[in-house]
């Protein structure tokens, strides 16, 4: 442990002063270091404190890494067992762990060789939340590299293989949550969405994935990414298990500053409520920006896929037949959707995550001062070992903080509040929002050694429909609708802010109108 911050030297003091073109004299060089021992000092009586830490309630051992044998699609980066409390409404269920959220005395990887090594020492608030509810957490699935992709090959210990099929895009980053349930070890699982990484994962390995509300649940003790669209969430075998799962995680968190003023005092405290109730006089809106899309060629992404709008039509239809009122509904800015993601994914976790040691500066809550020095400690030492698309971000969000001062993240900030209210008028004339989940039929996984352009296409060329409701914050579900050459297909639905409950009643209906995983 430290005993506290070095006095910087003259040198540095005078590399610093040229860095921001202060223009000091050696004198005043003199007088700032005798002026900064004072703050200094303080450092030193920090590290004789105790800070405060959650509290690990549930006893465990350590776990292990998984051989091959046992985990055939990769699915795991690490098995252990913590047995929760004695009853509750997860009681009897097995619930996997994205690598990225804490489990004290458990390896916490993020998919990168930057934190090989390091074992958190908390639990995250939805851990215990979990475990308080009487689940049984049976380890942490395997989750792309720094949480950077959606196509499953960028994993620092190998690609995650789709069980529906291995030589296929699993998608990500909550990959190995979306495996571990679609090949039956676990039937419900937690990731985290900032682009979608809940949902095309789900889609594409044909289970059930819920981004929640912005706020709704704690993301307090999990790796950070980007503070205004982190969401944690469930992923399921059913719709039903993920209510079950967000009743167990949902709710205020004091240390987490996400939640502080967003959540309504009457949010919904049983989200099984959603099941069996039907969607007579539901009114559906199928969002016609999110069908026939033509490539994106400045973004990368390929378009639509007729056959997937079918299927994605199909399910709708049935929800038609069982009292739906459906109506297309246009809302031309979701097509800015992935333009204002650019703007805040890319500036903002290359301040924050990266150089921000994955906690920035500026908010009330709990910092993760081990995970802060781990990640300090990786990116001295191995980040060349990182992705290309965790190099891109680095790299472009630098560029455009020195050039441009974060003016393009300020202006996608700003932005987000004419997206949200042009979704929140769409969903005045209906309840929710339906649209495919991703497009395009599922690719085969990236070939080992592909070049960057490749990477990158595979990793990132998936996100034109789902992004937009991280910036929004909208709750945003997919079920499976269909397959296409046994490859699942996913259709979403995008409800009113803390409305969650509808879009878990929507989709009950659909996943109860067919065995849409053979279709």
């Amino acid at each position: 442990m430290p005993s506290g911050a070095n006095l910087p030297s003259l040198r540095e003091i005078r590399e610093l002063a040229d860095e921001f073109r202060l223009e000091l004299s050696d004198d005043d060089v003199k007088s700032y270091q005798a002026l900064m021992m004072g703050p200094i000092l303080s450092t030193r009586r920090l590290e004789e404190l105790q800070e405060f830490r959650p509290p690990v309630k549930y006893p465990r051992t350590p776990g292990y890494r998984p051989s091959a044998e046992e985990n055939p699609y990769n699915a795991w980066y690490w098995r252990c067992r913590i047995e929760g409390a004695p009853s509750g409404i997860l009681k009897g269920f097995d619930v996997g762990i994205k690598d990225p959220i804490g489990v004290a005395g458990v390896p916490l990887m993020n998919g990168s060789r930057m934190l090989e090594g390091y074992v958190s020492e908390v639990d995250a608030t939805v851990v215990t939340r979990i475990l308080d509810a009487g689940g049984t957490i049976v380890g942490k699935t395997t989750t792309e590299e720094t949480s950077f992709s959606a196509g499953g090959h960028t994993c620092a210990y190998g690609p995650i293989r789709n069980p529906r099929k291995p030589t296929h895009s699993p998608g990500g980053s909550s990959s190995g949550s979306a495996a571990a349930i679609a090949a039956g070890d676990v039937k419900m699982a937690m990731g985290g969405d900032q682009a979608g990484s809940i949902r095309m994962p789900a889609s594409r390995c044909g289970v059930v994935g819920l981004k929640p509300t912005y706020g709704l649940v704690p993301y307090t003790g999990a790796v950070m990414v980007e503070m205004t669209m982190d969401h944690l969430g469930p992923l399921a075998d059913t719709v039903e298990n993920a209510a079950r799962l967000l009743t167990a995680v949902a709710g205020p968190d004091p240390l987490d500053p996400r939640q502080r003023g967003v959540i309504p005092e009457n949010y919904v405290r049983d989200y099984t409520t959603a099941i069996g109730r039907g969607v007579k006089g539901l009114r559906i809106g199928v969002l016609k920006e999110g069908f026939g899309q033509k490539p994106w060629a400045d973004l990368g992404f390929p378009g639509s896929d007729e056959i997937v709008d079918q299927k994605c039509q199909a399910a709708i239809k049935a929800l038609e037949k069982q009292g739906a009122i459906v109506t297309e509904i246009s809302v031309p800015m979701h097509l800015d959707g992935p333009h204002l993601w650019n703007g805040i994914g890319i500036e903002g976790p290359a301040a924050f995550m990266m150089r921000g040691n994955n906690h920035g500066t500026n908010w009330r809550g709990f910092y993760n001062t081990p995970l802060i020095d781990a990640i300090g400690r990786g990116f001295d030492s191995r980040a060349k070992d990182l992705s290309v698309q965790a190099k891109m971000v680095l790299m472009l969000g630098e560029y455009l903080r020195r050039r441009y001062h974060g003016r393009y993240y300020a202006k996608a900030q700003n932005t987000r509040h004419l997206l949200n209210a042009a979704y929140d008028r769409a969903l005045q004339s209906c309840d929710v929002l339906a649209l495919p989940t991703t497009p395009f039929v599922t690719p085969p996984l990236a070939a080992p050694g592909c070049s960057i352009l490749e990477d990158m296409a595979a990793a990132m060329g998936c996100l034109a429909n789902t992004a937009p409701f991280d910036v929004s914050g909208h709750p945003a579900i997919t079920v499976p609708c269909g397959a296409v050459d046994d490859l699942p297909v996913g259709l979403m639905l995008v409800g009113r802010q803390f409305e969650d409950l509808v879009v878990l009643q929507a989709a009950d209906a659909v996943e109860k109108s067919g065995d849409w995983r053979k279709k």
